[in-house]
């Protein structure tokens, strides 16, 4: 069976992040196992600081650097293009649920987060659209939560998608 995805999106500057570490939080308070992805739009970005071993060990031509400790591992790679968002998500598992900050086009299920000052245009497809987090209310076809209501958006997709986990 597939692990669920969730979208979290918004504008620029609207709270993606924000509600993306509170609902991880929520979620792993009640007991799920949590996958994260962040779509990052720009190439060019480092997970690893420069003059570590695994910052050489790409410096010096790795297609593949994998860090291993004892209680985590992490891995990056170099593309020759970039990947699907159906490609990145096989890549995770031993996971309940897959939120994922950004991707507004990814055919997945969305929370969207919007504040009055950002500006109220909806931008997630409304075939997609799971449920609105604001600081306004909105009339749409889906529920409205406050931004700061954590629980109850975690309710909804913890009932949608992990109750027969």
């Amino acid at each position: 069976m597939a692990i669920p995805v969730v979208t979290i999106i918004g504008k620029s500057k609207a709270g993606k992040t924000t509600l993306m570490e509170k609902m991880i939080g929520e979620l792993k308070a009640r007991g799920y196992r949590i996958g994260t992805l962040k779509h990052h739009s720009h190439a060019g970005f480092d997970v690893d600081k420069p003059g570590k071993d695994s910052w050489r060990h790409a410096r010096a031509g790795s297609e593949h650097v994998i860090i291993a400790a004892p209680d985590k591992i992490a891995s990056y790679r170099l593309l020759a293009e970039e990947m699907s968002f159906d490609q990145i998500l096989k890549e995770f598992s031993a996971v309940d649920l897959i939120l994922v900050e950004g991707y507004k086009s990814a055919h997945q299920p969305s929370l969207e987060v919007v504040r009055e000052e950002i500006g109220l245009t909806l931008i997630s497809d409304p075939d997609q659209r799971l449920a609105i987090a604001a600081d306004v209310d909105l009339e749409v076809d889906v529920p409205v939560f406050d931004l700061n209501d954590v629980d109850s958006l975690a309710d909804l997709v913890e009932s949608t998608y992990l109750e027969n986990k």
